[in-house]
């Protein structure tokens, strides 16, 4: 019998935005790998997953939204032996149009038309989840 006490693996939780702009571009943010990525961040203890992803929406980019359905859930691994739980929502714009605002986590911010998504240097589960997004709104 094997005496030493089980230790689960631990991982950070990340929670992610799909948002669009008002011509259905969605918004992506470039970080310090040079990928593009979908807005968001470390899930806080006791924070409700979609409440983050308003959160981190707003702080990244400056726009309020509301977040929801959940659009998917994966492991990514971003460089060898880091592990990343990824969860996506679907989230809706708030208030008037304006220009999103780069934040100081990363390097650059775009918006991108369905078609240019394809080509970009990300993770496939964002791809996947932008794509789900299209999809639920109609616009796939």
């Amino acid at each position: 019998m094997n005496d030493t006490p089980y230790v689960p693996r631990t991982f950070p939780i990340s929670v992610k935005g799909v948002v669009l702009d008002q011509q259905d571009r969605v918004l992506l943010l470039k970080n310090e790998r040079e990928e593009w990525e979908l807005p968001g961040g470390k899930l806080e203890l006791g924070e409700e997953p979609a409440a983050c992803a308003a959160r981190e929406v707003q702080e990244e980019s400056g726009w309020t939204v509301e977040a929801g359905p959940l659009l998917d859930v994966w492991m990514y691994r971003p460089i060898p032996d880091r592990h990343v739980f990824i969860v996506t929502y679907g989230c809706r714009r708030l208030g008037p149009d304006q220009a999103p605002v780069v934040s100081a986590e990363h390097k650059e911010i775009g918006l991108f038309r369905k078609d240019e998504v394809a080509d970009l240097v990300m993770p496939q589960g964002y791809k996947d989840s932008v794509a789900r997004w299209y999809v639920h709104l109609g616009l796939g």
